[in-house]
């Protein structure tokens, strides 16, 4: 039956049936990364070659995009890894798996302008438009996906491609149309589940995100994208925006702030059917269980899903909000990236660095952060999660920052947002209760400042609550160990509280303080 599809006139090797599944026959297929590097060129080539009929086209970009898919898992799986990959590896995988997408995209796209145009062999797949559109929107998705794992800019188009399907389906009613997006896939999608899965992913704040966490977050409310809802008329649980005479990112909705029918291109999407089903997730995943039913790509550590579940089931119970105000006021700031960089900037550490920070011009700060661009060839090392060591021009001491978004412009500088956690550190060494070494002997670690704090001898450290907070070595913290230290003179038992934060390299957690009876000796 395929054979009547193709046409044998056009000299294209993917013209003729058996020619093309030749091609697919000789592909590496004990070798994935080559094999999607020859795929997404023939997907490139077939998308281009407007000498097929539409029918013709479609059929052909079909049988690549199926060949494509169990490989395209496997490279995903690798992708998004627990574990860190070298340089070398993660840039490979990341350019073929971004190739893959980008020109499937880009295919899909081609054949549904032609159909939109009338283009001859379009009565041909009327009947398979919503499959169509669903796969357009699934490649769409992957693209983002490997553009944000890079914080990389947006192109507008694939906002403009996104609503003219949009529009194109609710007028020809197929948004609920159920199919099967892949051969083999369990359950059925619609066009708009895939709409959903998309905006509701990418309107969660994916540049505030680590990779990992990107894809989990997009394979969960994937899993649940069923449950979002899209409409013309915004309603109290309406999260996002999306204007289809206007395309560009979807924008966060707040309550009040838009009246209903006060822009008819708007569509709006809302989420809150989904918080009781991540919520129920949670509950599971915090018994250390994956439940069987969640498709994630791969094999995950129930902690690792259960945080990002709880990112997003944080998310949709309260959107974030800028807690301060911005002010317009240029400021120096030297920066030493990672906790050991900043330990060195104190006199803990004993090993005063003669390295140069690094120098940074910030002109959008507030209490409560600050961002700042920076050029491609100073971003080495900058994630989200990084800590920060910041020392304001003309300050004598040191504070601590963590990194929580960034994203790339079309110059590829780096837009930096950054979350200060205090402005005044102070170097401490630790040394466990009772376990009778010397405070020289002890673990570094730093202490941070309240905002009221002033580390001056004689001032009892700790907020009102008599609590304090320190950063540590990575995997140091316990919440099982009371540990010792000395400050301005002072002994104190620190009692652990919890751990706030686990980054690369460090620990941010939190103790009850006890200052302790002065004696002579060390504990």
């Amino acid at each position: 039956m395929l054979s009547s599809i193709f046409g044998k006139k056009s000299d294209h090797p993917m013209a003729d049936i058996k020619s093309a599944q030749a091609l697919l026959d000789d592909l590496p297929k004990n070798d994935a990364y080559r094999l999607l590097m020859e795929l997404s060129e023939w997907i490139e080539s077939v998308a281009d070659h407007t000498d097929f009929r539409l029918d013709h086209q479609f059929a052909v970009l079909r049988l690549l995009d199926e060949a494509a898919q169990p490989y395209a898992r496997k490279l995903v799986r690798d992708y998004f890894t627990p574990q860190e990959l070298n340089k070398f590896q993660e840039n490979r995988l990341w350019l073929v798996l971004g190739s893959l997408y980008r020109h499937t995209a880009k295919a899909y796209c081609a054949v549904f302008h032609r159909y939109c145009s009338g283009d001859k062999g379009d009565s041909a797949i009327k009947a398979q438009l919503p499959l169509l559109a669903a796969r357009m929107v699934y490649a769409m998705t992957g693209q983002l996906k490997y553009i944000c794992a890079r914080y990389g800019p947006v192109d507008n188009a694939v906002w403009g491609n996104l609503a003219q399907l949009y529009r194109h389906a609710e007028q020809q009613q197929y948004l609920d149309t159920p199919l099967a997006l892949y051969s083999g896939a369990a359950g059925n999608t619609t066009v708009k589940c895939e709409l959903g899965r998309l905006l509701g992913w990418y309107g969660c704040g994916v540049n505030t995100l680590k990779p990992l966490y990107m894809h989990l977050t997009e394979r969960i409310i994937g899993q649940y994208c069923s449950s979002i809802e899209i409409g013309a008329q915004q309603v109290a649980d309406s999260l996002f925006g999306f204007d289809l005479e206007h395309p560009a990112a979807p924008v966060h909705i707040k309550v009040g702030g838009m009246t209903q029918g006060a822009q008819a291109s708007m569509r709006f999407v809302g989420m809150a059917e989904m918080q009781p089903k991540l919520a129920a997730l949670v509950r599971t995943l915090e018994k250390g269980a994956v439940p069987d039913s969640l498709n994630l790509g791969g094999t995950y550590d129930a902690e690792l899903v259960r945080e990002a579940a709880q990112y997003l089931l944080n998310y949709l119970a309260a959107p974030p909000s800028r807690r301060g105000a911005r002010r317009g006021i240029r400021v120096g700031l030297n920066v030493a990236y990672g906790f050991d960089k900043m330990l060195e900037r104190t006199d803990v550490a004993l090993n005063f660095s003669d390295e140069q920070a690094a120098h940074w011009d910030v002109e959008d700060i507030s209490a409560s952060g600050f961002r700042t661009v920076l050029p491609a060839q100073a971003t080495d090392g900058i994630r989200i999660g990084s800590l920060l060591g910041i020392q304001p021009d003309g300050v004598p001491h040191w504070g601590a920052a963590v990194v929580r978004r960034l994203m790339r412009d079309d110059a590829n500088r780096l837009h930096v947002g950054a979350e200060m956690l205090t402005n005044q550190i102070a170097g401490v060494a630790l040394s466990q209760s009772g376990g009778g070494g010397g405070f020289e002997d002890g673990q570094p670690a730093l202490w941070l400042q309240a905002k009221s704090e002033k580390l001056l001898a004689g001032h009892p450290p700790g907020g009102p609550s008599g609590e304090a907070q320190l950063l540590m070595k990575a995997d140091t913290f316990s919440a099982h160990r009371s540990l010792l230290t000395r400050l301005n003179g002072k002994k104190y038992l620190l009692i652990p509280g919890r751990l706030q934060e686990k980054g690369l390299d460090y620990d941010l957690a939190s103790f009850r303080v006890i200052e302790q009876e002065s004696d002579s000796g060390e504990p």
